[in-house]
């Protein structure tokens, strides 16, 4: 088994893929907007990260936490990893992100930042381990 994908249930898919556009610099891969915009794939390399629809998700039948801008982000995060981290923490700022924690170098040779996306996801922006 292998991770493909990590899907994020947003309120609007495509001002979400336009924030991914503008705070990380990443590009859509796929759009599947047949059924009204419910479904997004960014290019991310390896494993795809992918937006859908509250109400697609809702036809799934089952119960899960709506994340919000407001709220605290779930337990869980998105790390997103290049070699200028400040660049990409200003950049995300400057893209509409909300800063939690900016950038810092940790014991283990990474350097770390986190922002919240438009929708209320924690990203994690660092640097590659040991880099």
């Amino acid at each position: 088994m292998k991770l493909g994908y990590v899907i994020l249930y947003v309120r609007d898919v495509e001002s979400t893929i336009g924030f991914y556009e503008t705070a990380f610099g990443m590009e859509c891969r796929f759009r599947h907007s047949a059924e009204g915009n419910d479904y997004a794939e960014m290019e991310t390399g390896q494993t795809v990260l992918a937006f859908a629809s509250e109400t697609l998700a809702d036809s799934h039948e089952f119960d899960y936490a709506k994340v919000r801008p407001d709220r605290s982000p779930p337990a869980i995060e998105i790390a997103l990893v290049t070699n200028d981290v400040e660049a990409a923490y200003e950049r995300a700022i400057q893209g509409g992100a909300v800063a939690v924690r900016p950038p810092a170098d940790k014991p283990w040779g990474q350097t770390i930042s986190y922002v919240k996306d438009a929708n209320g996801f924690l990203i994690e922006i660092c640097s590659p381990v040991g880099g």
